[in-house]
């Protein structure tokens, strides 16, 4: 394929942003989510209110409001968990929080279940956040 073909391609494949309200990703210039080429790709959410605090009360605390807010984005975009086939779990300090992962897996995904990269950081975005959950889902509407 030459270039001027890839590019044709390209642009033929149309990107849609999708939001919840209020965008709490707006001013930071990142999309809370896109829809190209039959996929969703939902950028990673931390466990955060929609006022931009972070929730009190530690690592599953916070998991399961970065779940939900990723089902949020989700659900603005016609879609659920179950539509989930890739999620990227980024986390801090993963000996003692693997098991806290797992709690959040089964509370938040079912059979089959989705591919699934757990990477340990040293930071997030914000000093006091602990995890963020990030996936690619299929877009059922573009079959």
């Amino acid at each position: 394929m030459s270039s001027n073909e890839s590019v044709a391609t390209m642009e033929r494949v149309r990107v849609e942003k999708i939001a919840t309200t209020p965008d709490w990703y707006a001013p930071y210039r990142i999309s809370q989510a896109v829809r190209a080429g039959g996929l969703v790709y939902v950028s990673g959410q931390a466990g955060f209110e929609e006022d931009g605090t972070t929730v009190e009360g530690g690592f599953l605390a916070q998991g399961r409001q970065a779940f939900r807010n990723v089902g949020r984005v989700l659900e603005a975009g016609g879609l659920t968990f179950a539509d989930v086939v890739k999620v990227g779990i980024l986390v801090r300090d993963m000996a003692a929080n693997f098991p806290h992962v797992m709690t959040l897996r089964g509370e938040f995904l079912a059979e089959p279940y989705p591919a699934d990269t757990l990477i340990e950081v040293v930071a997030l975005a914000r000093p006091d956040w602990q995890i963020e959950v990030e996936v690619i889902a299929l877009d059922r509407s573009a079959a």
